[in-house]
C-alpha cells in the first residue's frame, strides 16, 4: 500500500512541478535571473520531498505554490515598476570598453580575467583588440559589440540589397508530406511533386526530410538507402 501511495505522490509531484513551471514561464528553462535561479532550485528540492511525504503532503505542495506565486509577483513588480529591476535582477556592467578593461566592474560581478577570456573565445573573439565594448549582463551572459574595423562585412557595406530570408518549414518528414506546412507556405501538392521531379526524386517516400521557405528555397535530404 505504501508503495502505491509513493508512486501516486511522485506522479502528482511531477505534474505539480510541470504546471508551476509552465505558469512561471519558459524563462525558468532558459536564461535565469537571480530569483528564477533560487526558485528553480528550491521548488525542485521541495518537489523531491513532496514525492515521499506520506503523512502531510499538502505542506510541501503549499510551499511549492507559495514560491511560484512569489516569483510571479516579483515579475509583475518588475514590469509595473521598472526602477525596481536593478534591485531585483541587477544591472548590466561594462567589462571592457575602447580597449580598456574595467577591473572594478569585474570585481563587482565576481568575474576574473580567465573567465572573461573564456567567454570571449566562446563567441569567437580570440583577439581582444577586435572588441569595442563587452557587457556582462545580469543573467550571467557576456554581450560583445565588435570593433567596426574588425566586424564581418555585411551586404549594406557594398550597398547591396539581398532578398529577405524567411523561416524554413518541414514539408516532408520521413517520407510523409506535411500538407498543412505546405499550405502555410503558400504552395500546393502539385508544386511539391514538380519540385521532386526536378530534383530527380520519384516519390516523397524516398525523402527523409525536406525543408522550404516562402521564397521557394527548398532542400531535399534523401533516405540513406537512396
Amino acid at each position: 500500500m505504501e508503495f502505491i501511495v509513493i508512486c501516486l505522490t511522485s506522479i502528482f509531484s511531477y505534474l505539480t512541478l510541470f504546471l508551476l513551471t509552465k505558469l512561471m514561464g519558459n524563462k525558468q528553462i532558459s536564461q535565469l535571473d537571480f530569483f528564477d535561479y533560487i526558485t528553480g532550485i528550491t521548488i525542485g528540492s521541495i518537489a523531491a520531498e513532496f514525492a515521499t511525504e506520506l503523512e502531510e503532503p499538502w505542506k510541501p505542495l503549499l510551499a511549492m505554490v507559495i514560491y511560484a506565486m512569489a516569483t510571479l509577483l516579483l515579475g509583475v513588480i518588475a514590469r509595473k515598476f521598472p526602477r525596481t529591476r536593478k534591485y531585483l535582477n541587477g544591472t548590466s556592467r561594462i567589462i571592457m570598453d575602447k580597449g580598456k578593461l574595467n577591473r572594478e566592474n569585474m570585481k563587482k560581478v565576481k568575474l576574473d580575467i580567465n573567465e572573461f577570456l573564456v567567454m570571449c573565445r566562446e563567441q569567437g573573439y580570440f583577439d581582444l583588440s577586435s572588441i569595442q565594448t563587452a557587457l556582462f549582463e545580469y543573467n550571467g551572459k557576456l554581450t560583445i559589440l565588435p570593433n567596426s574595423l574588425r566586424r564581418p562585412t555585411i551586404p549594406e557595406d557594398f550597398q547591396l540589397k539581398p532578398e529577405q530570408e524567411t523561416l524554413f518549414a518541414e514539408i516532408i518528414m520521413d517520407g510523409r508530406i506535411l500538407e498543412k506546412n505546405l499550405q502555410h507556405l503558400g504552395f500546393n501538392l502539385n508544386w511539391l511533386l514538380k519540385q521532386l521531379n526536378q530534383n530527380g526524386i520519384s516519390s516523397a517516400k524516398d525523402v527523409f526530410l525536406a525543408v522550404c521557405d516562402r521564397n521557394q528555397n527548398i532542400s531535399f535530404y534523401k533516405k540513406e538507402n537512396q
